[in-house]
């Protein structure tokens, strides 16, 4: 549960400060003989800042509830 929790405040992190990521897409463009033409686009996925502020406090939760109780 650790692990889960310091993976999901790191996620969190990277979605406040990216903001997203971009994904590519290839579509399919005629040939043109001897000239080789590629269509590449890139595509934004936005992630709102809320989910990853959601992220950083579930992770805190997870890693509070999975210390060792002091004895």
């Amino acid at each position: 549960m650790k692990i889960t929790g310091i993976l999901l405040i790191l996620a969190g992190l990277m979605a406040i400060v990216c903001g997203g990521f971009f994904y590519p897409s290839h579509s399919q463009v005629p040939d043109m003989g001897l000239i080789q033409v590629d269509d590449t686009e890139n595509h934004p996925f936005s992630i709102p800042p809320i989910l990853g502020f959601a992220a950083i406090a579930t992770g805190g939760v997870l890693v509070y509830k999975a210390r060792k109780p002091a004895r």
